[in-house]
């Protein structure tokens, strides 16, 4: 078909996007000895190592019911396959299996039984059996730390990415998981909200970027704010003209996708006067690099330049699930940042909300620019009682701690032991970074009230600097910084970290939330 230099090109269809369904799970008080487990494909109990070199495996709860129930001498065949005990390790036992009993019995070691032992026991054990239906007793007895570590681990360790551009595949049932003994149902739920906190931050960050724009989400805010009844307030880009959100309209302009500042919250109804915290995470849908094009390579993950803008979502829906004491909004911070006619430039000068200026040294720092505009706002219009903002920042946090800790800055130490105390419970670990003052000149400007990035020749400490970029725009605000770039990402399956969009800060700052601002 040939077209007039006046007619469009007609534009791809873009594909459909599918999620696998969340793996159901139920409570049933019965033991591993009793319990009717018609239609379920495995069995799971733990054991742990015993203390000492030499002593014996240690049964944990459902160990011996299963002995009965398969008539088996469980220490006998655990020593004939050298089950050591171990956290995350799962051995199949060989084991004839009685009628009505699941055709595989597996022994999980739980280790010390702590919570992370028992998350990536719980992460080990869906691996393991991979589509399956699996009844145990792993959570049996644990209390309810353990019990919502194990959920959490099995759920997140479940999960697959959405998938788009494969044909449509016929519809697969959620596999089950029963849970066997002295469970509480009301610590399954929390757990089912928290993991899936998680899995929606993991599903948009690694939602392809032709389908993921900033109206795209935009429109995912509403939608997944409606069911919860929440307020939603989107800033378009009128609007951020004439509010003077220069920083997200800078980035955004050489895009066809028009920036925005999206605003949700929840209030509890029933505790006047709660805390406030605002939640501003970074939202750059794609990111070429603008100007300062990335290279080719450095490019391919871009779609969950996003995750930190995901994070920030999932939580304030998670919170109204939870129906948290504590008053949370989020912001976030959406643009495209690509290579256009239109594109800002080195050299220029933006005006931030509230009037602060960075002059642009890099394209490809645009994060910062976009933080910058959402945290002013919500310093000058918001009254936070603590500001926190996530982001995919800096690639200088993965060369400081790899991609398995996340840099956090705080001026404010009691903020700093709260969320390191959360990162600690939920294994989404952080590492205290310091603001060193004596960097922060490296960013002085003779046009601007800052430069976006230090031009001083090697002088690294990319993410201490960029996090003194953002300090200004808190104000006198408590106010803590979480450099995701690392974190955000995976290379491959960890325990429940998947590959790809990991998810990282949903469970930490929910935590944080339910344990430290809520008391």
């Amino acid at each position: 078909m040939s077209t007039s230099p006046d007619t469009p090109p007609v534009a791809a269809a873009a594909p459909e996007l599918r999620r696998r369904p969340a793996p159901t799970v139920e409570v049933r008080r019965a033991g591993a000895a009793a319990a009717d487990l018609t239609g379920f494909d495995v069995l799971a109990v733990p054991v742990a190592a015993g203390e000492g070199e030499d002593a014996p495996l240690q049964p944990r709860p459902g160990a011996a019911d299963a002995a009965v129930r398969y008539g088996v001498d469980l220490g006998a065949v655990c020593a004939a396959e050298e089950v050591t005990g171990a956290a995350a390790t799962v051995t199949r036992l060989p084991v004839p299996a009685p009628d009505g009993s699941p055709r595989r019995l597996l022994v999980v070691g739980v280790g010390d039984s702590s919570v992370t032992a028992l998350r990536r026991s719980g992460a080990a054990l869906a691996r393991a059996t991979g589509s399956a239906d699996v009844a145990t007793t792993l959570a049996d007895g644990v209390g309810p730390a353990g019990t919502r570590a194990f959920v959490e681990g099995f759920l997140l360790a479940s999960h697959a990415p959405p998938v788009s551009g494969r044909r449509a595949a016929a519809e697969v049932a959620p596999r089950r998981l029963a849970l066997l003994g002295d469970v509480d149902a009301a610590d399954v739920r929390h757990a089912e909200v928290t993991a899936g906190a998680t899995v929606l931050t993991r599903d948009l960050a690694a939602t392809p970027s032709n389908l993921k724009d900033p109206q795209w989400l935009t429109a995912q805010v509403h939608e997944l704010a409606a069911g919860l009844r929440l307020k939603v307030d989107v800033r378009d880009e009128a609007r951020l003209r004439r509010e003077g959100f220069g920083g997200l309209l800078a980035v955004g302009a050489g895009s066809a996708s028009s920036p925005a500042l999206v605003q949700v919250g929840w209030t509890p109804r029933a505790t006047p006067g709660a805390p406030h915290v605002v939640l501003v995470g970074k939202g750059i849908t794609y990111d070429t690099g603008g100007l300062g094009i990335k290279p080719r390579e450095s490019m391919v993950a871009m779609k969950t330049d996003m995750a930190g803008a995901a994070a920030v979502l999932a939580v304030v829906l998670a919170a109204a699930r939870l129906k948290l004491p504590v008053k949370v909004t989020g912001l976030l911070a959406l643009a495209e940042n690509a290579f256009g006619a239109s594109s800002y430039r080195p050299g220029d000068v933006v005006t931030h909300y509230g009037g602060r200026t960075t002059e642009v040294n890099n394209t490809d720092a645009e994060g910062r620019l976009v933080l910058g505009d959402a945290l002013a706002y919500a310093d000058a219009a918001l009254d936070p009682d603590v500001l926190v903002d996530v982001a995919t920042l800096t690639g200088a946090a993965t060369l400081g701690l790899g991609k398995r800790h996340a840099p956090l800055y705080s001026a404010d130490p009691a903020l700093v032991q709260e969320l390191l105390a959360a990162s600690a419970a939920t294994g989404e670990r952080l590492w205290h970074m310091p603001l060193v003052e004596d960097y922060a000149a490296s960013i002085d400007s003779d046009v601007a009230d800052a430069r976006q990035v230090t031009t001083t020749p090697g002088h690294g400490a990319g993410s201490i600097v960029a996090a003194l970029f953002l300090r200004p725009f808190a104000g006198a605000r408590r106010w803590a910084h979480l450099d995701i770039a690392g974190t955000g990402r995976a290379d491959a399956p960890e325990h429940e970290v998947t590959r790809g969009a990991t998810g990282f800060g949903a469970r930490l700052l929910l935590e944080w939330l339910e344990t430290s601002v809520a008391r």
